[in-house]
Order: C-alpha cells, then structure tokens, then sequence
C-alpha cells in the first residue's frame, strides 16, 4: 500500500498531496470506488453537495473499516448556499447525507462574482469553522482577485484554492498568488479533458525514463510543484497507479518542460451550470 506525503494548512492541520475526486460518480457508483481506493492507500476524498454522492461516499467509508478521523474528507458548497447564513444549513444537510460530525475542509464551490454574496458566504464559512463541524474552510474557482478581497472583509484565511490545473492549464500566477498567502492549491481535472494531454508525447518520453505512464508523469510534476490533486477514477489498476508516484522524482528540467505545455486553455466555472 502506498503511503501518500501530506502538506501542511494555514491553520496546522495536515491534508493528502493526492486524493480521490468523486465529480462523475453518482451514489451507487462511488461506494465500491471509495472502498477500493481506501484499500490502495487514499486517505483523502473528494466530493461536493452538486456532485449528489454524498451518500455514497459515506457508505464507500463506513464500508471500508477504516476510523474516520484516518480520512481527510472535502466537501463544497454551491451557489444554492449562498447568501445570508444558508450555508449553515448546507453543511449541515451535506453532514447529514455523508452520515458525518465533521469534514476535514468545507469549500465554497465557486465565486459567482455576479451575485457579491461570497464574502457575505466566507462570514457564514467562518462561522461553521468555529462550530468543529468542519475542521478547514476555503474556496474552489476563486481568482486572487476574489481572494484579495476576502483578505480585506473578513477574518480567516482560506486553507486551501481548488482550481482548475494541469499541464495545459499552469495558472502559475494563481498558484503563485496563493503560496504567497500561505493558500494550499488544489487542481481538480489534473489529467485534463479527455485523452488529448495523456497522448502528448513529451509525457510518453518522460514516463519512459522512468518506467511511468503519462498519468503518473502528471501527477508527479504536481507533487514537484508542491500542489494537491484529486484525480478521478473508478478503474482498480488506475486508482494504484495514481499513487504510485512517490518512488521516483522528475529533474527541475523535467518540471519545465511539462509545464511549457501551458497553453491557457480554460473551461469556464463561473457560473452555477457548471458541474464541477
């Protein structure tokens, strides 16, 4: 079983450098998932009230034997809590589908500047941090604009920025921006859309270097870059390969290369359509 390295939060508590993202997974899909990668060695799930398997992704924990407080377990907020304190009652119903007292870290699951509610939402964020029933907060989809201002009106630091990154889709200055506030980055789609980026041949000649496939080569540039990634699977072989990156390093040359890929391409997750 693979042991994966964490790093630490803003606030002290320490979060898995690689977890498992659930975003295709529904309820009765995701359980089996939860419990296979718990098996090759994940401590750290990823779901989202819009994901709808929260349920699932209690029974996949339940189900696996392994404590709870073992597990590092995200879950977000959309825009349907947004506003006045309707995220009370949003954690709150995500706790009671997970069949949990807590989550490891809450996230607002987008800004949605268009409404102006998030700073109002990060208020209410701080509150449920005080309440234990959740032991992080911070943000998805949020530009260091947004950022900015949070750090102006209100209290607590975010932990943790999940965005959208992968070797496509550098965003360095995001990234930049939140090591420079002490914010962990989080990329969610890491291996990109598609097959397109896992058949770029500077990864296939990379992973031969290292006896690695594309997806491995990914994940580790990520792990040099001292980011967390959430990949997706639900394939066995794939859930320990995606772990499987810690017995090898890239070259700072390596780490270039792959992140020369940028192209800037960008899916958009501003507004509340969006299934992320």
């Amino acid at each position: 079983m693979n042991t994966v390295p964490t790093l630490q939060l803003n606030n002290g508590d320490a979060i898995p450098q690689i977890g498992l993202g659930t975003a295709s997974l529904n309820d009765d899909t995701v359980a089996p998932v939860i419990v296979t990668a718990i098996e090759a060695g994940y401590r750290h799930i990823d779901t989202a009230f819009r994901y709808d398997n929260q349920r699932g992704v209690g029974k996949g924990v339940r189900d696996s034997g392994i404590a709870r407080e073992e597990l590092f377990i995200t879950t977000k907020l959309d825009g349907e809590f947004q506003g006045d304190d309707r995220a009370i009652a949003g954690l709150d119903e995500c706790l009671r589908q997970l069949d949990m007292d807590y989550v490891d870290l809450l996230l607002m699951h987008w800004p949605l500047p268009q409404r102006d509610q998030y700073v109002s939402t990060w208020r209410t964020f701080e509150q449920l941090l005080a309440t234990g029933k959740t032991r992080s907060i911070g943000v998805s989809n949020f530009k260091p604009a947004h950022l900015e201002r949070l750090f102006t009106e209100t209290t607590v630091r975010p932990a943790a920025n999940q965005i959208q990154l992968n070797p496509r889709i550098t965003r360095r200055d995001h990234v930049d921006f939140d090591r420079a506030h002490d914010i962990v980055t989080v990329a969610w789609s890491p291996l990109g859309q598609g097959k397109s980026l896992l058949d770029d041949p500077l990864l296939a000649t990379i992973g031969a270097t290292y006896h690695k496939t594309p997806a491995q080569i990914i994940l580790r540039w990520m792990v040099e870059l001292g980011l967390v990634t959430i990949p997706r699977s639900s394939n066995p072989d794939r859930l320990a390969q995606n772990l499987a990156v810690f017995d090898f390093a890239l070259t700072p040359e390596e780490t270039a290369a792959i992140s020369a890929l940028d192209t800037g391409e960008e899916k958009r997750v501003d507004s509340d359509t969006m299934g992320h």
